[in-house]
């Protein structure tokens, strides 16, 4: 069961997305990625205006979430799971955690590059459906994804 995190586990959540992100990195050859490059202040920084969950496995953060309320439209973002607990349901965990914490929207969104094949299939297992695609160069497009509440 996903918990709210806190301050002091900035860098513990920062690390994990470090490891995290190195398989969609290399799916982009692109190391230079926000959550890569991604400082502990700007951790914290998220952790002090965001809802941020993580889900612990023996004391250790094995998943996080984060995400906050524009509106009337949860955004949702920097989904990660420890890359050994991949496949275990930790990820749609975190997703359901987030969207019940994120209070009585009419929608949720959130982003994940073309070529993130399983992220994908996560979210439309989970009910969302692309609604917007954005070329960013010619090695990535970003896939806008949606999940209506009504």
């Amino acid at each position: 069961m996903p918990h709210i995190a806190s301050i002091d586990d900035a860098i513990e959540i920062l690390q994990l997305q470090k490891l995290a992100y190195q398989s969609e990195a290399a799916i982009y050859n692109d190391y230079t990625i926000a959550p890569l490059t991604q400082t502990p202040e700007g951790m914290i920084a998220d952790l002090q205006k965001q809802v941020v969950l993580k889900e612990t496995l023996d004391g250790r953060i094995v998943g996080s979430v984060r995400g906050y309320v524009r509106e009337d439209t949860g955004y949702i973002g920097r989904l990660i799971v420890h890359p050994d607990y991949r496949n275990h349901g930790i990820g749609a965990g975190l997703m359901s955690a987030i969207e019940q914490s994120l209070g009585v929207v009419k929608r949720f969104e959130l982003f994940t590059g073309h070529r993130s094949e399983r992220n994908i299939r996560l979210y439309e297992r989970l009910g969302y459906k692309t609604y917007r695609t954005e070329s960013v160069n010619d090695r990535l497009t970003i896939i806008y994804m949606e999940k209506s509440v009504e």
